[in-house]
């Protein structure tokens, strides 16, 4: 094989490691629109934009239970969350405020373009307005909220979605205790559906743990240095 032919070849693989390299950074962008869209979308009581964020077979997993497929999403979303927080409209509503704060993204794309991982940090501050009537009752006036995503994405015709939404909540509290007096605020109903209209397709089999309970969220990426799985010993 001649000089030239060998230089061709590996121009070549360099472009095709090139074009795979740019994909991929195009992909995780994609990704955290995506992701800082739901943000965004739950601020402002738009829950059926969140719904049409999942893949049809998406799956969303929340304080203790899973919903699989959208129309069980939707379930949550539409039917549960909407109702409670803005009486059924699909819209921001006055004196409500429920900003959901993401950072910290990680994401890791999959050689085939066609799935990624992604671990998010949210930070929630909720809350009504003294003016405001209707406040949920199952929450206090002021709350703040802390939680790790770690979720998954897949290509669906052509364009990211989520296909798991796995929000890990980590502590609750009144704005006016703080964390350090903190306990849990709100649960998902113990009943699955249909026994409940609104609830899970499922329960989780071990309940989540949160503060003052320190568990760390399994990482789905290794050591960014070494390689090697993340292992952490749980209190």
């Amino acid at each position: 094989m001649s000089d030239a032919v060998t230089e061709i070849q590996e121009l070549q693989a360099e472009v095709k490691a090139l074009a795979l390299q740019v994909g991929k950074l195009e992909d995780a962008n994609e990704i955290k629109y995506l992701q800082y869209s739901y943000g965004y979308f739950m601020d402002k009581g738009l829950y059926a934009e969140v719904v049409d964020l999942f893949a049809d077979d998406g799956v969303l997993s929340f304080m203790g239970g899973i919903f699989r497929g959208r129309e069980s999403v939707r379930r949550l979303y539409c039917d549960r969350l909407r109702k409670n927080f803005t009486h059924g409209e699909n819209n921001p509503v006055y004196g409500l405020l429920v900003d959901h704060m993401q950072s910290q993204g990680v994401i890791t794309i999959a050689d085939d373009r066609h799935s990624a991982k992604g671990r998010f940090r949210c930070l929630l501050q909720g809350g009504s307005h003294k003016t405001r009537k209707g406040h949920p009752p199952h929450l206090p006036q002021q709350w703040w909220e802390a939680g790790v995503y770690e979720n998954e994405y897949m290509k669906e015709d052509g364009t990211w979605k989520i296909k798991l939404l796995n929000y890990n909540l980590q502590w609750q509290c009144t704005y006016e205790e703080g964390w350090a007096n903190s306990g849990l605020i709100s649960t998902n109903s113990p009943k699955t559906y249909p026994e409940d209209p609104v609830g899970p397709d499922e329960l989780h089999a071990v309940p989540p743990k949160i503060w003052p309970e320190t568990y760390c969220v399994p990482f789905h990426y290794p050591h960014p240095v070494t390689g090697k799985p993340v292992k952490v010993t749980q209190a």
